[in-house]
């Protein structure tokens, strides 16, 4: 289980790292002009505490995880990441219209690709927890 946690550590962490890209990739600045200042600062102030909580969350489980698998405490955290990631999941399947990706064949790809991340994620938090 350790494995996986340091597996999905990197992955988290490489996952904050891109939110960087995200105002240039999804054009923020021409999309966002029309909107109220505050509202153009909240997406970006909040993007980049979803990030660092990811990255947090990914160095956890990088320099952690056998405290993770090990202890009482860290079997609690690995409930409350499972429950973050299987929520995410929903949003994944449901929170998204498919008007977004379906028929395109880069952004299905993409759709697949993170249901399996928060999937596997899930997994691999609930497990730890259960594994008792």
């Amino acid at each position: 289980m350790e494995l996986h946690l340091r597996i999905i550590g990197v992955l988290l962490v490489v996952l904050a790292l891109v939110h960087v890209i995200f105002p240039k990739y999804f054009n923020w600045p021409r999309e966002t002009a029309n909107m109220s200042l505050i509202n153009r600062q909240m997406m970006y102030v909040h993007t980049f505490f979803i990030a660092f909580t990811v990255f947090l969350m990914g160095l956890l489980c990088l320099t952690s995880a056998q405290e993770v698998v090990e202890t009482p405490l860290g079997r609690k955290i690995a409930l409350g990441l499972g429950v973050f990631w299987a929520i995410r999941f929903v949003i994944q399947l449901f929170g998204y219209s498919p008007k977004l990706w379906r028929g395109k064949a880069f952004e299905t790809t993409i759709h697949i690709v993170f249901s399996l991340l928060w999937l596997y994620m899930c997994i691999i938090f609930f497990s730890t927890y259960f594994a008792q």
